[in-house]
């Protein structure tokens, strides 16, 4: 798989992040694109970036802040249901490919594991959020969640190793194509589902960004490119009976299957 880094210079995690890539010994031919905006309001092209012209996949490699400031090492989608507060399009997602993700969430925690630093860090997918808005597959991969650990080499090399792994991605056959929704932003029941089954998460809707409407889940099947088989939903993460009877009865309009985490 085609793939390229991009980062902003002036972010402490996301140059800590390339750094350790280029240390890696790399191939030439991955871009690595250092912009001089904050990524997440940066305007990516492929006018603008022609070296992007026949990327399959591209890594935003980042900071990530969390009011906790837990130490955490984490892999998202970027993307608005709603509000663009953070860049990119009110109601608009980006690409990309749910065993792709799947694959680099098992890679991340290996790659943990093998260097010790779960000790430390969590390691956790996000909900599908904030820009950049691009047409290319993509995720953002993160450091965080203060200054100390942006700097940390050790943790930074764990994220390189995971987007340097994407040169052996091969998905498994029985992997499942799926959108979840409902739960935190951190989303402990898909981040289990991600490791430990064979459902394969392209985007999360979390609670906060609930009601779902007939255009998230538009959406999520156009901005997902393997063809979304099944909708897993964390019942008790939508909110009340009414809302999630509400959400069900438009995911049957819509013509999805749908599975409970709680059932799998």
């Amino acid at each position: 798989m085609r793939y390229a880094i991009i980062y902003c210079k002036d972010n402490i995690a996301g140059k800590n992040v390339a750094d350790r890539f280029r240390e890696m010994g790399f191939n030439p031919h991955v871009p690595i694109i250092e912009l001089r905006k904050e990524t997440l309001y940066s305007e990516i092209t492929i006018e603008k970036y022609p070296e992007l012209r026949n990327i399959d996949f591209i890594f935003f490699a980042s900071t990530h802040r969390s009011e906790k400031g837990v130490p955490s090492l984490c892999l998202h989608t970027p993307g608005n249901w709603r509000s663009a507060d953070l860049g990119g399009k009110e109601g608009k997602i980006c690409p990309t490919y749910a065993f792709v993700m799947k694959y680099l969430f098992i890679m991340l925690h290996k790659f943990a594991i093998e260097e010790k630093v779960t000790t430390k860090y969590s390691i956790s997918m996000e909900a599908t959020h904030h820009g950049p808005l691009i047409d290319i597959p993509c995720c953002f991969i993160e450091l965080g969640s203060a200054e100390n650990e942006w700097k940390d080499a050790t943790a930074a090399g764990v994220l390189a190793k995971t987007v340097l792994s994407i040169q052996e991605y091969k998905p498994e056959k029985n992997w499942i194509a799926s959108l979840a929704i409902g739960g935190p932003h951190y989303a402990p029941n898909f981040n289990h589902l991600q490791l430990k089954s064979s459902y394969a998460v392209s985007h999360i809707v979390a609670q906060y960004s609930l009601p779902l409407t007939e255009n998230m889940l538009k959406e999520a099947e156009a901005k997902t490119k393997e063809q979304i088989s099944k909708v897993l939903i964390d019942w008790k993460g939508c909110g009340k009976a009414e809302e999630r009877e509400r959400m069900i009865t438009l995911i049957d309009k819509m013509g999805f299957s749908y599975l409970k985490t709680s059932d799998v």
